[in-house]
């Protein structure tokens, strides 16, 4: 992840470089911003009604918390 002042970028040098890897905007040396390529697959994502449903569905679950997770996976 790359970090980059506000006044030192475009948006087309913050296109660019999202491309490559996650690029934090900053001003004033705090985080602003947060800029990521997408791709077309995750924009249809975003649209389909029966994705958002499923993740509703999946928040409704019960849960794992981390130490939960830890103790339960085998000592190496």
């Amino acid at each position: 992840m790359k970090t980059v002042g506000i006044d030192q970028v475009n948006l087309q040098d913050c296109v660019n470089q999202a491309q490559e890897d996650r690029l934090i905007v900053t001003r004033d040396g705090h985080p602003v911003a947060l800029v990521i390529a997408i791709d077309e697959e995750q924009l249809e994502l975003g649209q389909d009604a029966s994705f958002w449903k499923l993740i509703e569905e999946r928040r409704g679950q019960r849960s794992v918390s981390r130490e939960e997770l830890e103790k339960s996976w085998p000592e190496e």
